[in-house]
């Protein structure tokens, strides 16, 4: 028999793993196994009943070091675990259902949950959208005609899954007669789980594979996932070879994700399209276009502030307009750049800067003075020269946060030589005005 310890690390494991995971997941995966009496007394173990083998796959991908942590643990570290496939004549015990009329067979629930916020009509199309917006309208007016498969990636916000539900409202709209799906990858794992619990993959299959069109978003939650990936292969070959029409989304291009090479090549067979970040004209125009939504007016100007501090994530400037529109609406406040600072600092964002080098300040003031950098290095002792040189030590000193040796240790000088170029530099300025102007120059080429 099973120890009651060992049991008991088992109901706490499961209490652990509810608290750590989806309540889908949850009943999708781990409810189903079932605790079994070992056969062995010499051997402390437990054995698991599972419906299919995908379960273990999961469980030991995703829980291996907590169940060394709950259960009892073999020599070499592995989690001490038998697991037992649940044998199909237990549910022959169940009485037979009553003779009835041949009832029609039901295919999966046929629907397609669509975000009534994403139309063509209000995405906002700028540089770095331009091309694969319009091969989505392209699709979306001849599906499987054209750039099939279309796989759209670019980073988190940018608008590849406002795309995907456009294109599915168009061809809702406009071919009503076409089967259409519209499903995350995880969606898609989940209708797999349950049709293997249900004995129902045939089903499942032939739903996937009589569709006209098949939008999956975020297909980069298949990788590791090798049984699931099979199957997705599969249904995908299928459509495409009945020239159905197929796009997918993702956060990286098909050569980056972890996936077998057979359905990398699959998804380079058509299109691949880049969703880049807005530039700042086209961010303005998607918070004017945010702000018209929610009945809110922002001055042009604080539009431009707000999108050069919030540059990365679209998904940001439409939190920035909502946190803007409840500051406004509840303290009964215009919106300007103070409440603004106020109430959005959180979201800005810094660009990355450059590390300003001794290298980069000796092209900025070889461009500048017209010198060369080997002249700027060497020992020449002319004029222009030799100020355009002192310029490039006082830069040096003023930008670079390293010790005057090391700083003179670059231009091969002493550490008293760059501080006799920077006084120097600093009582010509003064008076120099041309000289600050070139000074300033340099600063700008820099930054």
């Amino acid at each position: 028999m099973l120890t009651l310890d060992t049991r008991e690390a088992w109901t706490q494991f499961l209490q652990f793993a509810k608290k750590h995971t989806s309540k889908t997941a949850y009943e999708n995966w781990l409810a189903p196994i079932r605790v079994l009496d070992s056969p062995s007394d010499s051997v402390e173990s437990i054995v698991l009943e599972i419906p299919n083998v995908f379960v273990k796959t999961y469980l030991l991908d995703n829980y291996k070091k907590d169940l060394c942590a709950f259960l009892p643990v073999t020599a070499t570290g592995e989690p001490a675990i038998e697991f037992v496939l649940k044998k199909t004549t237990l549910q022959q015990k169940e009485p037979p259902p009553k003779p009835v009329a041949p009832p029609v067979e039901e295919e999966l629930p046929y629907k397609v949950k669509l975000n009534p916020l994403y139309h063509f009509e209000n995405y906002i199309e700028g540089p770095s959208n331009q091309f694969v917006k319009s091969a989505a309208m392209g699709i979306a007016t001849r599906p499987g005609c054209s750039y099939n498969p279309l796989f759209i990636h670019g980073g988190v916000g940018l608008g590849k899954t406002h795309l995907l539900h456009a294109m599915g409202y168009h061809l809702q709209a406009n071919q009503k007669k076409l089967r259409i799906q519209c499903i995350t990858t995880e969606a898609f794992i989940n209708d797999l789980v349950d049709s293997l619990r249900n004995k129902s993959v045939d089903k499942m299959k032939r739903f996937y594979r009589s569709l006209d069109v098949l939008l999956v978003d975020d297909i980069q939650f298949l990788q590791n996932r090798l049984n699931f990936e099979e199957e997705f292969c599969n249904t995908f070959e299928s459509l495409i070879n009945q020239n159905k029409q197929i796009v997918i989304t993702s956060d990286k291009p098909p050569g980056q994700l972890k996936l077998s090479e057979r359905i990398v090549g699959r998804m380079e067979w058509g299109l691949v399209a880049h969703v880049g970040t807005p530039d700042l004209e086209t961010r303005v125009a998607i918070l004017q276009h945010k702000a018209e939504q929610k009945g809110l007016h922002i001055p042009h100007s604080v539009a431009f502030f707000i999108a050069e501090h919030i540059f990365s994530n679209v998904r940001q400037l439409e939190g920035a307009i909502n946190r803007l529109t409840a500051h406004c609406r509840l303290l009964g406040q215009e919106v300007s750049e103070e409440l603004v600072e106020h109430s959005l600092s959180e979201l800005f964002q810094t660009a990355p800067k450059q590390r300003v080098s001794v290298e980069n300040i000796l092209k900025s003031v070889s461009a500048v003075f017209e010198v060369r950098i080997s002249d700027l290095r060497g020992t020449s002792r002319t004029k222009e020269i030799a100020l355009a040189r002192q310029v490039a030590m006082y830069l040096a000193k003023e930008m670079i946060d390293d010790s005057l040796m090391m700083i003179g240790a670059s231009f091969g000088k002493t550490h008293s030589t760059i501080l006799h170029a920077c006084k120097t530099i600093v009582g010509k300025v003064e008076g120099n005005e041309g000289l600050r102007r070139q000074i300033a120059l340099c600063r700008r080429n820099l930054s």
